[in-house]
């Protein structure tokens, strides 16, 4: 799921982050190579308020200017991971059993590589999707991205 680049940079982060409280959800490099941005999605047991946000950007700052991950200038991002969460691990699928995610595989699976449907459970290395009624088991290693599909009620 992630570059090598985007492993080394989450691993560097991680111990750090736990130090912190913080859950380093993953990290992504986008953008021109000569000046990529990076985004670091960070979370808590009760959400991401401002105040978080500014004190994890100081200390995920420090760690990658002392790793200096790009030759020249790159761009820092950090932020919640908003409604449609992206789902990288076995334990993030198994926290939103019953939501919907979107999944995408590496290769096809069926003759199929988009997925959207319930997380119904995850078992062992596999996130087992209702899509439409049937499940689908997905091997967390054959996943390329996924993420929540997020919803609003505007009902209320």
């Amino acid at each position: 799921m992630l570059s090598k680049k985007e492993q080394q940079l989450l691993d560097a982060l991680a111990s750090r982050a736990d130090a912190e409280g913080v859950e380093i959800v993953t990290v992504e490099v986008v953008g021109a190579k000569k000046a990529p941005t990076i985004r670091v999605y960070i979370d808590t047991p009760d959400g991401v308020s401002f105040d978080e946000l500014s004190a994890a950007q100081v200390w995920i700052n420090e760690i990658m200017d002392e790793l200096d991950p790009f030759p020249g200038a790159y761009t820092l991002e950090v932020s919640s991971p908003g409604i449609d969460r992206p789902l990288r691990t076995p334990e993030h699928f198994a926290r939103f059993v019953g939501e919907t995610a979107v999944v995408k595989t590496t290769s096809p699976l069926d003759g199929r590589s988009a997925f959207t449907g319930t997380i119904a459970r995850v078992e062992g290395d596999a996130v087992e999707l209702d899509v439409d009624g049937a499940i689908v088991p997905i091997p967390v290693s054959a996943i390329k991205r996924a993420h929540l599909k997020g919803a609003i009620d505007f009902s209320s």
